[in-house]
């Protein structure tokens, strides 16, 4: 499965592929839809730019998406998009319409109280997971972890050179993960290195503008479709491809096939 993350907290600044308004985010979904991803990420933000909760903003973006796409549509609940815990709790209470999941980073504060407000209401929570952060094994700690929807396994290192020994770092200290679906992801320049190892694994992954600005050849992207499309010519090279390497429930198990 690849999720296309359509833009993050990068703005129009950032990239002209960067999708800022609810058309702009449902023609870069349908697009993304069209070349392969089968569910969508997404940041609402505010006509300044800024991501937010609210569900003034959330609305239109969910519902100009879904008038496009029949996947699945997930938002953010990241703290930058609200601060304090409590308010983002009753930021997700008061959504007059709702997304099928949402993220819920576990380093965060507050992220148990976020997690539950969601599973409250009946949205899929994505547990992100970060590399650096003890996150993961909050998350393993947590009543809630068998009642997620997926395990989002963040790379943050951007490093090409390290970013897929970080990968295998991070998937060896989720070990079985309650048994949940991983979706494994980099950002910028660690990013393809990242999608590569997923593809290979096996396992989920997503792609877009949130994660990378760049096709693997460095060429600045020119829309959200054009990165989707390069992800799946790697899912072809990996299924082409002469080495096998599977990942365990209980860690990574890798060897020739």
């Amino acid at each position: 499965m690849i999720q296309v993350c359509l833009n993050g907290p990068r703005g129009a600044g950032d990239s002209a592929a960067v999708p800022m308004s609810p058309a702009a985010l449902a023609e870069a979904a349908a697009a993304a839809v069209a070349a392969g991803s089968v569910d969508v990420h997404v940041h609402p933000k505010t006509p300044c730019g800024s991501d937010s909760l609210s569900p003034r903003v959330v609305a239109p973006v969910l519902e100009e998406i879904r008038a496009v796409v029949d996947v699945p549509v997930g938002v953010t609940t990241g703290a930058w998009a609200e601060p304090d815990p409590v308010r983002r709790v009753e930021r997700i209470r008061s959504w007059t319409v709702l997304p099928d999941h949402a993220s819920v980073n576990w380093h965060e504060e507050g992220a148990e109280h976020v997690a539950a407000a969601l599973l409250e209401r009946g949205v899929g929570v994505e547990a992100g997971l970060w590399s650096g952060t003890d996150g993961p094994e909050r998350f393993l700690r947590s009543p809630l972890a068998p009642r997620v929807l997926r395990v989002l396994a963040e790379v943050t290192d951007t490093d090409p050179a390290t970013a897929e020994d970080t990968a295998r770092t991070l998937l060896d200290r989720l070990g079985a993960s309650h048994g949940l679906p991983v979706l494994l992801h980099g950002e910028d320049d660690g990013a393809w290195p990242v999608l590569r190892l997923a593809r290979r694994l096996g396992l989920d992954t997503r792609i877009g503008p949130e994660d990378v600005l760049v096709l693997p050849d460095g060429r600045p992207a020119a829309s959200v479709a054009e990165v989707v499309e390069a992800a799946r010519r790697t899912e072809h090279e990996a299924a082409e491809g002469t080495r096998a390497e599977i990942w365990w429930p209980t860690g990574i198990a890798y060897g020739d096939s």
